[in-house]
């Protein structure tokens, strides 16, 4: 893994870790999991907390990593992701 795969899995990770547990886009997601287990279950927690749910965010980045490594296949998409958090934060930190 080059340094650079690594970085775009990172910045996957954070994108997609972010959209996951914060952005309003998956607020449904979130209600749905806290209405079927709960909102003080373990599963409405892993989907609202970034900690806990970007270890299994980053399993499942880095296998298509090593599956699609050196393809535009993870590359482009990667990249995508990698420049809309680093806009994210860019926005928050210059607003």
């Amino acid at each position: 893994m080059s340094l650079t795969e690594f970085l775009l899995a990172l910045g996957v990770t954070c994108r997609i870790t972010r959209l996951l547990t914060k952005d309003t886009l998956a607020a449904g997601f979130r209600s749905q999991i806290a209405d079927r287990f709960g909102d003080d279950s373990k599963a409405a927690y892993l989907v609202s907390c970034g900690w806990c749910a970007s270890v299994w965010v980053a399993t499942a980045v880095t296998a298509c990593l090593l599956a699609l490594t050196g393809t535009v296949w993870f590359t482009a998409p990667a990249t995508a992701l990698s420049l809309s958090y680093l806009a994210g934060v860019a926005s928050r930190w210059l607003d």
